[in-house]
């Protein structure tokens, strides 16, 4: 393990021990409001009709698989590498390689459809990159920021401003069904707009879309990005489950986490509030996501009909 995970490693033992202290182990709070809500999350009016092709960013955004990117650094850490490149228009992107590239712009997709804030993502299949080391490129996700804003920090799972909301126990929720379990709060970034408002966004997906693995040794040393699961994995999303059990004031979900004081504190209403909005979805939505990150028609499909299924499920709580 190197300083830097041993660091995250401490981080995340550290909070998981102020939360204990702070909330109690197993407590499920009744959901607070609090004044910056839309700093997390607001709500849609028009989840039905949001354009899950093209994001955010909409189709203008979308980088010219056959226009250069200049090279400006590479990036070693994570799971993925990847490289900060400068578009012909002076864009900057961060560009995301391998099997990543695809569930994040689903993952991303499905969350902004749902009313969080999310920055322009983009798949692109092949692209030409000058400069480094140069020439063609494989499959990549291209992420830039928010429009008028920059990245001023991270933000944490276990401590934030909106602990106990309804919003923040639905963006939970939403990220169990995408099976999305890779939570260092160096994923979560807030960025601060031109008039001073803040927006508080998961970002770095990848790790979506897959099966959650139990381990012994980061049940005792819960190290965040360590073998908590797959990612990209059709048959490992089919063969987990949604929720265990449920009674008055508990959820009890077939995810393994690091970070189950934080999953701890889902109640079933949250659970539907959560699912009510990605019922919302159409089909055709859902195709257009998957379709965006070139997933193949019948992976697509396998991958819906398990989606679809969890939302049927947290439906049934009601």
């Amino acid at each position: 393990m190197n300083a830097r995970s041993f660091r995250a490693a401490i981080s995340v033992i550290f909070a998981t021990f102020v939360l204990t202290l702070t909330h109690g182990m197993g407590t499920n709070a009744q959901p607070r409001t609090v004044d910056n809500i839309d700093e997390l999350w607001q709500a849609p009016t028009d989840v039905a009709s949001r354009d899950l092709s093209n994001g955010p960013g909409g189709a203008a955004l979308k980088p010219k698989a056959d226009a250069p990117f200049t090279w400006v650094a590479t990036d070693t850490t994570g799971y993925s590498a990847g490289f900060d490149v400068r578009g012909p228009d002076g864009r900057e992107w961060s560009v995301k390689l391998g099997p990543e590239a695809q569930t994040e712009v689903v993952a991303s997709r499905v969350l902004w459809a749902i009313g969080f804030h999310q920055p322009p993502t983009y798949y692109v299949e092949s692209w030409e990159l000058s400069g480094g080391p140069g020439g063609r490129q494989p499959e990549a996700r291209f992420r830039t920021s928010i429009d008028g804003a920059k990245v001023v920090g991270d933000w944490s799972w276990t401590q934030n401003d909106f602990a106990d909301t309804q919003p923040f126990h639905g963006l939970i929720v939403a990220n169990i069904v995408l099976s999305n379990w890779d939570w260092k709060a160096s994923n979560n970034k807030i960025y601060r707009l031109a008039d001073g408002t803040r927006r508080f966004v998961v970002r770095d997906l990848g790790a979506s879309l897959g099966k959650t693995s139990n381990s012994k040794f980061l049940w005792l040393f819960p190290m965040p990005g360590f073998g908590q699961g797959s990612r990209n994995d059709i048959d490992g999303f089919e063969a987990q489950g949604f929720i265990k059990d449920v009674d008055e004031d508990h959820v009890d979900f077939d995810f393994e986490t690091v970070y189950g004081l934080v999953v701890d504190r889902v109640r079933p209403a949250d659970v539907v509030w959560t699912v009510r909005l990605l019922d919302q979805i159409t089909d055709a939505q859902w195709h257009d996501a998957f379709r965006a990150a070139n997933y193949p028609p019948d992976v697509s499909a396998r991958f819906i009909k398990k989606m679809k299924a969890k939302i049927a499920e947290g439906l049934a709580v009601s």
